[in-house]
């Protein structure tokens, strides 16, 4: 794993700490800073990826271009104090996805220029995703078929990068079993892991397909292959790793030099599931809707203890606030969140999918929870109070690790899951 993590961080010091990387899939400030703290406090470089739907030329769901959130990540490293250059930016399912409904040939065009858009921001990891079927494909693409569109998006990158001058090439990360974004929206019981000759089927498939474009070179760039160990959550469930089924995938990487699998939907894992993937060469852990899973848990405890010290008429109500806003705007659940009403009303807090994370950069959402951040900096939170609502970071409290403002309860919450991810990868 060290030579992977050398060529994606062009850090030999680097290289030799970890065995694996996680990335923190999020585009809010918060989360990022408190991966940033993390990073710092483990001397580590940081891969921060942002998804297609996020960050697109079109300016995605953030409404941020990839140059803008170059900017944005960029900002809130320096004002945490992590040096720019241990930041690795990564572009996650970079593809047709939001163009499905397109005809193939259009909805590639688009593509390729969101690949040129990440390439020319600065991306330095690129997930070439072209698993998805668009409008007039057959439903479950073949193999030579995601693999050829790879290769049309990788000589698309690699234009970019000689058009950017840059030393530091792009790499990439390939695969036709790519897990859906987000978590199932099904109820599971069991995923199926990648059977061995797929994966070795699918690296043979588009070694030819980059060799048919001349982009040999570029193939030396390719370090992770996208795979399902048997990891999977939905709305309320888990579904936990189990080494002994991945045995015969985890021993293709042996035919395969100079690549490490990656992992996605590794939320919620156990930190001990999270280091066998790394010891079992699952080396790259993505996350997600964890990290903001733990920011909303935070929130909302937040929000509790503002219940109990301040008067009603000057709370910031964050929790009916977001409840009010989820149902005036219902596009980033409803669809996705099935049942009664009951069922769905648990569902918009507490789906391990975490919908909620599309509803921070509301403006009536994000101006309550300012709020509430400002409310309780203006008085110190007891620590009996703090351990009936945040148990874990009361005692970080009293071990001196936390200083109790508001933001320093948030980020040691979420460092509780970022943690979890850092031990596993040194």
């Amino acid at each position: 794993m060290s030579n992977v993590v050398s060529r994606l961080t062009g850090n030999s010091r680097a290289a030799q700490k970890l065995k694996g990387m996680y990335s923190i899939c999020s585009a809010h400030p918060w989360v990022l800073a408190a991966a940033m703290s993390q990073a710092l406090a483990d001397d580590t470089p940081l891969l921060i990826e942002s998804t297609s739907n996020q960050v697109d030329q079109f300016g995605g769901y953030t409404g941020m271009k990839p140059a803008d959130f170059v900017r944005f990540v960029h900002l809130i490293a320096d004002r945490v104090g992590l040096p720019r250059e241990r930041i690795v930016l990564g572009g996650d399912h970079l593809g047709p996805n939001a163009w499905r409904q397109l005809p193939a040939e259009e909805a590639m065009k688009r593509a390729e220029a969101l690949i040129a858009a990440y390439v020319s921001a600065g991306f330095t990891k690129i997930h070439l995703d072209t698993s998805m079927a668009c409008q007039g494909d057959d439903e479950r693409l073949p193999d030579d078929v995601v693999a050829e569109r790879a290769a049309r998006l990788c000589a698309v990158a690699e234009a970019a990068a000689d058009d950017k001058g840059e030393r530091q090439r792009p790499v990439y990360i390939i695969g036709t079993e790519v897990p859906v974004p987000g978590g199932a929206a099904e109820e599971l019981e069991t995923v199926e892991v990648t059977h061995d000759t797929a994966a070795l089927d699918t690296v043979a498939v588009h070694r030819d397909a980059w060799r048919k474009r001349g982009l040999d070179a570029a193939w030396e760039r390719v370090i992770a292959l996208v795979v399902q160990p048997g990891v999977e959550f939905d709305h309320t469930k888990v579904v936990d790793y189990k080494p002994e089924l991945a045995t015969e995938l985890s021993g293709v990487l042996g035919r395969l030099p100079g690549m490490v699998f990656e992992a996605h939907s590794t939320d919620y894992q156990k930190p001990e599931a999270l280091a066998a993937l790394v010891r079992d060469g699952f080396a790259i852990l993505k996350v997600g809707p964890g990290v903001t899973f733990a920011l909303r848990e935070a929130l909302y405890a937040l929000a509790e203890i503002e219940d109990e010290l301040l008067a009603s008429d000057v709370r910031s109500n964050l929790r009916a606030v977001v409840e009010k806003v989820m149902l005036e705007k219902p596009g980033n659940w409803q669809k996705y969140y099935r049942g009664d009403e009951q069922q769905q009303r648990l569902l918009r807090t507490y789906s391990y999918s975490d919908r909620v994370r599309y509803y921070w950069s509301d403006p009536e959402v994000d101006a309550a929870a300012q709020k509430l951040v400002s409310n309780l900096s203006n008085r110190k939170i007891p620590e009996n109070l703090l351990s009936r609502y945040l148990p874990e970071q009361y005692w970080q409290l009293r071990r001196g690790e936390l200083d109790g403002t508001p933001m320093s309860l948030i980020q040691g919450k979420v460092r509780d899951v970022i943690g979890a991810y850092a031990a596993a990868c040194r």
